[in-house]
């Protein structure tokens, strides 16, 4: 079975205990944005999500697992969303919570696992990702882990300040078959 560990990051299943965590990074303002979020969600919410967080990817076409710290905290969140078994493709998103943990390699780390599971064990030819054109530290995480600039949505995301450019990327997978 494929090793979701790392040297400081180890990817898991959300647990039940996982609730104050989730509550807390899905009420984040500051990252709604990016996160296409419009309102705040109740623990009511979150509760019922991670009672069914244990379904299929290939059922409920999304995978979100933990980022964890080599102290077995949760310091994030990585997802393949858009899941699409035919086309062998998905999404890819991923947040640090708090900045402290930012910029220190756990992010790269996490990606490196994400992808490496998403393309032996998912068997997947393409990973995708939309980042808004300002988030400088998203793009260079992405260009760094071999996701390739591909095109730009103008103007694709309204927010408070105006509509904003987002920029997609595409990892493809050159040892598919």
């Amino acid at each position: 079975m494929l090793n979701l560990k790392g040297k400081q990051v180890r990817l898991r299943a959300l647990e039940p205990n996982d609730l104050e965590f989730l509550y807390q990074l899905e009420n984040d303002t500051s990252i709604w944005e990016i996160s296409g979020t419009l309102k705040p969600y109740s623990k009511k919410v979150l509760k019922l999500y991670l009672d069914n967080a244990h379904r299929d990817i290939y059922e409920v076409k999304q995978l979100r697992l933990c980022i964890c710290n080599t102290h077995d905290v949760c310091i994030g969140l990585i997802d393949l969303f858009d899941f699409d078994p035919k086309h062998g493709r998905a999404g890819m998103g991923i947040v640090i919570a708090n900045p402290s943990d930012r910029n220190k390699g756990v992010g790269a780390e996490a990606m490196k696992l994400m992808c490496d599971y998403a393309f032996s064990t998912l068997n997947l030819h393409q990973l995708y990702a939309n980042i808004l054109e300002e988030n400088k530290a998203s793009i260079h995480l992405f260009e760094k882990m071999g996701f390739e600039k591909v095109g730009v949505k103008k103007e694709w995301i309204r927010t408070s300040t105006g509509f904003k450019n987002e920029i997609m990327f595409q990892k493809i997978n050159t040892n598919a078959s």
